[in-house]
């Protein structure tokens, strides 16, 4: 079966700045992602749970599965908005099946 090279970029940022940076992504054209909560981990600050947190605490995962020559515009539109709080962002090389739905 033949695939084609994407780029896969994970996004972990505060819950609350979801539509923001999802927004950001939309604004640069990105038109596909998946959000997917985030529940604990270790970091710089030590370990977190959001187990018995209440609201839009915590963290979210966004991920994007895109083509290569999308990566620039894609790291410019989140950088925007991660940049100044707290969130990690990631790049990975894929394989998918097919193309032309990224």
């Amino acid at each position: 079966m033949q695939t084609h090279s994407a780029k896969r970029v994970e996004i972990l940022i505060e819950a609350p700045l979801e539509l923001r940076l999802t927004d950001a992504l939309e604004a640069a054209g990105i038109k596909g992602f998946s959000v997917l909560p985030v529940l604990g981990g270790a970091g710089r600050s030590g370990r977190w749970s959001r187990e018995g947190q209440v609201g839009r605490t915590g963290m979210v995962a966004i991920i994007c599965v895109i083509r290569p020559e999308r990566l620039d515009t894609l790291l410019e539109a989140a950088f925007a908005v991660v940049k100044p709080h707290i969130g990690m962002v990631s790049i990975g090389d894929v394989q998918v099946l097919r193309a032309e739905r990224f």
